[in-house]
């Protein structure tokens, strides 16, 4: 059964959406550039983080640990774990007990519609008809089941028609499942402590701008990147590239278990320990991700380039951010690295030319000693 509410198109089209799993659900307000303090307030105090929720945020909240019963009065079973409000956005982690009658998806809506109806009420705004929609004068069209750019168009010509309170799109982590399809205990962990991590991440990014720092257009030499992290660290007086083949030259010996990497392992911990020298890697083979993990791990100036895009909203997963924290990390993504070029014959859209590109402008950036430009912030 496919879910015909055109703002909840399965994100994964080959997941059973219906079927138990768990879920890490993310939404955010609509127009949240001028809404961005809507649900809450930070507290920016580091030893104590946290977020001092609105009574709009008081209500989402509440929606939020109605739905197991609301679901339940229907029959279906579904428990809801680690939760938060930012200042514009929601973070819940959702967990279907047993197969459902309806989609996840549906059981998303119905919580932003009776979010929507809380925020309308503590605005004294007029009531609300079925699927939270106003009761207005003459035909109200199912809005819902209208695209993005219909129901943008109703709102155009219709001013006094009240907006929900959420974006009309939602974005969902599937939880990972064990060697038996049961849920990836770790995996779950991992989304419960990101979820209420929320609060402390976003002070620190407040309280360290220069270590936090998203650019979405940075010229560094002949090439535009979109950044997030230390941009000083290009400037560091020695910058050393770690590039490691995936084999031996003997085309069989895995090159992290040779003599030869082991000798090059220690000479870029020797350049790192003197000061004044950043690792610089994509790190795409198993010996380039074992270096990127190291400095990661245990705070060395790090340069990682990887093929994903940055956007305005884009921020890295836990143990990069921390990094990012300490001011020992910077995060570059070429635009559109699909387009660099070919390589050996190979198209440039493929994972092969993509990973030998990001090895080449690693070499690139090594050899920069200019200043970056910075574009758009």
């Amino acid at each position: 059964m496919q879910n015909v509410l055109s703002s909840y198109r399965p994100h994964d089209p080959g997941h059973d959406y219906y079927a138990p799993g768990v879920y890490l659900i993310t939404l955010v307000v609509r127009k949240r550039e001028r809404n961005h303090e809507i649900l809450g307030k930070l507290n920016n105090d580091l030893k104590a983080p946290a977020l001092v929720l609105t009574e709009v945020g008081k209500a989402v909240m509440e929606e939020w640990e109605k739905v197991p019963s609301f679901e339940q009065a229907k029959g279906r079973k579904v428990k809801v774990h680690g939760t938060v409000c930012m200042p514009d956005h929601f973070h819940g982690v959702i967990e279907v007990i047993e197969k459902m009658d309806k989609s996840v998806g549906l059981v998303i809506w119905g919580f932003k519609v009776a979010c929507t109806k809380r925020w309308r009420e503590l605005q004294a705004q007029p009531t609300t008809a079925e699927h939270g929609q106003p009761s207005l004068a003459g035909s109200t069209p199912d809005l819902h089941r209208l695209s993005r750019r219909q129901r943008a168009e109703y709102y155009a010509a219709h001013p006094e028609a009240c907006q929900p309170l959420w974006d009309d799109h939602y974005d969902d982590t599937i939880c990972l499942t064990d060697a038996v399809g049961g849920i990836d205990t770790r995996h779950f962990a991992a989304m419960v402590r990101y979820v209420k991590d929320n609060p402390r991440r976003a002070v620190i990014r407040r309280a360290r701008p220069e270590f936090m720092q998203r650019c979405l257009h940075v010229v560094i030499g002949d090439r535009d990147y979109a950044a997030f992290g230390n941009l000083f660290l290009l400037r560091w007086a020695r910058k050393v590239q770690v590039f490691c083949h995936r084999k031996a030259p003997d085309g069989r010996t895995p090159y992290e278990q040779t003599d030869a990497y082991r000798r090059e392992c220690a000479e870029w911990k020797r350049m790192v320990m003197q000061g004044a020298t950043a690792i610089v890697t994509p790190g795409i083979s198993m010996g380039e991700r074992i270096i990127k993990d190291r400095c990661i791990e245990r705070g060395y100036p790090l340069i990682h380039l990887q093929k994903e895009a940055i956007d305005r909203y884009w921020k890295p997963e836990l143990k990069r951010f921390e990094a990012c924290t300490n001011g020992a990390l910077l995060i570059l993504a070429p635009w559109k690295p699909e387009t660099i070029g070919e390589v050996n014959g190979v198209p440039a859209d493929t994972d092969y030319s993509i990973f030998h590109n990001l090895n080449h402008l690693a070499e690139e950036l090594c050899a920069f000693d200019g200043e970056a430009r910075v574009i758009e912030g």
